[in-house]
């Protein structure tokens, strides 16, 4: 087992070097700045909305800590990494499990343009599970199916018009033999955000993943987010968020709905650190859950 997670993590960390090169090769020359690329994909109308991800000397947007990703991209030339680790638990009735999960590496490139992002994500995650008190615990650990995806910012905010991006996304089948689906399970999600004022913003995000079930059946899940995010203090924020995840085409899976909030401390405009927490709220789903997290731009 510990060769092939080392064999994993090392071809993991040879990809996230070769795109590091990649994303410092793509910075934009001095003598091209004068030339302001495009931000976004599209635009609203033809006025002055220009859009794109956040500058070098502003505040950086972050998928972690909520369900809802970002909807802007980290930005051309940026390498932007997000980790963390999450305790889960459930206890139905007279069973009960528990599981860890770090360091939910996400490794963000921003490529050939301002609207263009290269995600690579990495986990490895620790299980604990007692069907019952004269039943044998189940307890095992590995690494998780690596995730690939794009992420294409695709409109700015105008007004009440929201600032949009489109992912595809998928995993392959690198992980444990008890954490892999052994096949490429593709999906895409479509990110929409709003700041309505210095205070406030808002933002959701629609996705379908392929998905497969303990019983190794094919099936679809939907998975809906709402999201509002609070700026106390350039040193302190929050959210809080709903999102649930819909089976469709399972015998077994359930329908899951969540509830959790966080704060969020930036140190400077390139780190910043966030802790949260969730509750369940259907029977299907965990019982709670915690984590911390930190993210930095390169």
């Amino acid at each position: 087992m510990f060769h092939s997670c080392f064999i994993r993590g090392s071809l993991c960390l040879a990809l996230l070097a070769c795109l590091s090169a990649i994303s410092r090769a793509a910075e934009p020359d001095d003598w091209l700045c004068a030339c302001e690329a495009p931000g976004t994909l599209f635009r609203w109308s033809y006025g002055d909305t220009t859009g794109g991800p956040p500058g070098p000397d502003e505040p950086l947007a972050s998928d972690r800590p909520d369900f809802t990703e970002a909807s802007s991209t980290v930005g051309r030339g940026v390498i932007q990494l997000e980790m963390g680790y999450t305790y889960t638990a459930d206890d139905d009735g007279p069973s009960h499990s528990h599981s860890s999960s770090y360091p939910e590496l996400l490794a963000r490139f921003g490529l050939l343009a301002e609207w263009f992002e290269f995600r690579v994500g990495f986990n490895y995650g620790s299980f604990f599970s007692q069907p019952g008190p004269l039943i044998e615990p189940n307890e095992f650990s590995g690494s998780e199916d690596l995730y690939l995806g794009i992420k294409l910012m695709l409109t700015p905010q105008e007004g009440i018009l929201p600032e949009m991006s489109i992912m595809p996304q998928w995993t392959v089948p690198t992980g444990h033999s008890q954490l892999t689906s052994d096949m490429v399970l593709p999906g895409v999600s479509w990110l929409y955000g709003w700041d309505i004022n210095d205070f406030l913003s808002t933002a959701g995000s629609t996705q379908v993943n392929k998905a497969v079930d303990d019983l190794d059946e094919i099936y679809h899940e939907f998975a809906q987010s709402w999201t509002f995010g609070y700026s106390f203090t350039d040193y302190w924020g929050g959210y809080t968020e709903w999102f649930v995840l819909v089976p469709s085409g399972s015998d077994i899976a359930r329908t899951q709905h969540y509830f959790n909030g966080g704060f969020i401390f930036p140190v400077t405009n390139d780190l910043q650190f966030d802790v949260r927490a969730g509750v369940g709220l259907s029977d299907a789903s965990d019982d709670y859950f915690a984590s911390v997290g930190m993210v930095v731009r390169l």
